[in-house]
Parts: structure tokens; sequence; C-alpha cells
């Protein structure tokens, strides 16, 4: 019997098959770098799905798609962090409520941090 992979952990298989790669991979080359038998519609639900989570990158190559890594392993880690945030503060009627139970939450150096990216973001000019 196979065993269950924990959550998350076939996006990050993922992640490292195409951090190892040399440029973009379509789902049966990244299907083909990873380990165990994993069907080949799950390997391309998954590059999907981290797509719409923006931390992959894709582009139509003949009737299908191929995928890489925006910038490296690290961005699209954090990517998928954060439209797993977005998601949970958009399921939820108090907004400020949440926000502020995280910002409470912080550690100090993590406060420092977030308080630097508003002010960065703040002077930033819109594109």
């Amino acid at each position: 019997m196979a065993t269950r992979r924990s959550p998350g952990a076939l996006e990050q298989e993922i992640l490292a098959a195409l951090a190892a790669g040399t440029g973009p991979m379509s789902p049966s080359q990244v299907q083909a770098e990873l380990p165990g038998e994993l069907a080949y519609t799950t390997v391309m639900t998954t590059l999907s799905r981290m797509h719409g989570k923006r931390a992959l990158t894709r582009q139509q190559r003949g009737r299908g798609y191929v995928y890489a890594l925006p910038d490296d392993a690290d961005t699209a880690r954090a990517s998928m962090a954060a439209f797993q945030m977005q998601r949970l503060l958009d399921h939820e009627s108090d907004r400020a409520g949440v926000l502020t139970q995280f910002v409470a939450n912080l550690e100090a150096d993590d406060e420092a941090l977030l308080q630097q990216l508003l002010q960065r973001s703040a002077t930033q000019e819109p594109t």
C-alpha cells in the first residue's frame, strides 16, 4: 500500500524538481523527476493549482503548458503562503479583528519588517 504524502509535500517535491531543472518543464517531465508512482493528472492538477497561487509561471508550448519557478523556490513558497493567508482572510467577516490579532502575535522583528514593507508599499507608485 502506498504511503500518503503529508499536506504540501507534493508541492515541495515539485518545487525541488523545477529548481533542479534547466528550464521550464512539462507535467510529464516533472512527473518523471518525482519519487513514487504519481498519476499524470495528479501532477498536472497540482502544477495548475500552484500556478493559480502565483508560485509558478506557465507558458503554452504546443497543446499543453510548461511550468517554471518565477524566481526561486523561496519566492514560490512565499507566494503560496501569501495565497493561503489571503484566502483565510477573505473568509472572515471581521478582517480588522483578524489582522489585529495577527499583528499582535508577531515577534518584534517580524512586526518591524511588516512596518517597513507597509511603508515601502505606501511610497511606491502604482503600476
